[in-house]
């Protein structure tokens, strides 16, 4: 069976996954203060998130497993980090830094593998295209930046400016990006603080296509799954829905390419700003979650509330939120909530036991350095060793070679006086 997880970040509260399809509580993970956009699950096996300190100094990305609620791995970084994603393999891992860096990290290591400064501004929201070809920065003052990621991801490149695309797009902050699959290949879409979206082509260079103007601050958005319509998250408490491209009837008469989706008639809608959006149940269903601390499933087609996920005591400041598919069983512990045994991202995502050989990767990993040690020292004793037998071979060489000598002069010797004797003898 097919299962779709939510997870929530927060700055103060733990990051929280739920079943979708129940609500049911499947993992908290304590220990970090998780900012905007600042949480992604490495394609198969694990959690990363940023971890935003009460001081300014290095930063911090923390590592958790789906198995267990704190932190398996720190990672430190020269600077303050905010936005993360990572390549569909969860080999890679992208952060964005406070100074405009933009830093990739091997996985499970954490080592650094590069460090490019594109810009000078902090980088608020950070993207991978679809296909993980294109790597998408959004920085406080609207600058977008578009790196080829390979450039990222075999060390410093010899290229003096990877950069493929860089543009003022926004008048504001950047808060989000989307790409699209399918038809949309060659689109992205851009957010902003200054309550837009932008809808963008990359088939020929950069080519603004469209620009969707909203009352407030947009800082989610979501395409349908015909990626023929999209809802986007307002700073006002309230979802909008559009169209990918301007031709519906309702789209024209009022001239803006979104309506107001009238739920709160019915319902009501969040109180505070919407961060993120995501869509489950093949579609049928949009997840809303806001910085108050308020998840809500929505009906699509009813425009009801179906669903609450858990509450803003539990939840804390909602900084983000994302959608995990994979395959999983849900147990149930003692006490009846869910439990995680083995959730899966793409294909699979960490357990205990995958934690266990890693932690055996490490020590053999220690193993092989000590083991590489001893074998620079038993070379060392080799060579020194090799040295003394030539030495005494040659000594064992000169000795036998003195005694063949010696050996042959005794011959010489004897082989004279015998042939005196005889001579003495004839006389």
């Amino acid at each position: 069976m097919v299962h779709e997880v939510i997870l929530t970040g927060s700055r103060d509260g733990p990051m929280i996954a739920f079943e979708a399809s129940t609500g049911a509580i499947l993992a908290q993970f304590t220990g970090s203060r998780s900012p905007c956009r600042g949480f992604t699950v490495t394609g198969k096996e694990l959690i990363a998130t940023s971890h935003v300190s009460s001081d300014k100094g290095p930063g911090s990305i923390h590592i958790y497993n789906w198995g267990t609620p704190t932190i398996f791995q720190n990672i430190s970084l020269p600077e303050s980090i905010t936005p993360l994603t990572a390549n569909s393999d969860g080999d890679f891992l992208f952060a964005g830094g406070v100074s405009g860096s933009i830093h990739s990290m091997s996985l499970p290591s954490g080592d650094i593998i590069n460090s490019f400064t594109p810009y000078s501004k902090p980088v608020s929201s950070l993207h991978l295209s679809n296909d993980g070809s294109l790597l998408i920065l959004g920085y406080n003052d609207g600058i977008i930046v578009v790196i080829p990621s390979f450039m990222l991801m075999d060390g410093p490149s010899s290229c003096s400016d990877p950069i493929s695309q860089k543009w003022k797009a926004h008048s504001d902050s950047v808060t989000c990006f989307k790409t699209g699959i399918g038809i949309h290949t060659c689109t992205f879409v851009s957010c902003s603080m200054d309550c837009t979206c932008k809808f963008w082509s990359l088939s020929n260079g950069i080519t603004l296509i469209r620009t969707v103007t909203f009352p407030c601050s947009i800082f989610g958005f979501v395409m349908d799954l015909t990626e023929l319509g999209f809802y986007a998250a307002g700073s006002d408490g309230f979802i909008y829905k559009g169209l990918m491209k301007v031709g519906s009837i309702k789209m024209l008469e009022n001239r803006k390419g979104y309506e107001l989706v009238d739920w709160g008639s019915k319902t009501k809608n969040h109180d505070g700003p919407i961060v993120s959006l995501v869509l489950v149940n093949n579609g049928r269903n949009l997840v809303s979650a806001s910085k108050n601390g308020s998840v809500w499933m929505w009906d699509v087609e009813g425009g009801e509330i179906i669903m609450i996920f858990g509450n803003a005591q539990i939840l804390g400041s909602i900084s983000d939120m994302i959608m995990v598919k994979g395959t999983n069983t849900i147990e149930k512990n003692e006490g009846g909530k869910g439990v995680n045994s083995g959730l899966i991202s793409s294909s699979r995502l960490c357990d205990e036991e995958l934690i266990r050989t890693w932690m055996k990767i490490k020590e053999l990993e220690n193993v092989m350095d000590v083991a590489l040690h001893d074998q620079g020292r038993a070379i060392d004793m080799l060579e020194s060793t090799i040295a003394s037998y030539e030495r005494l071979l040659k000594l064992i060489l000169r000795e036998v070679t003195k005694a063949i000598e010696e050996a042959d002069l005794e011959d010489e010797g004897n082989d004279n006086k015998g042939e005196k004797d005889s001579n003495e003898d004839v006389n």
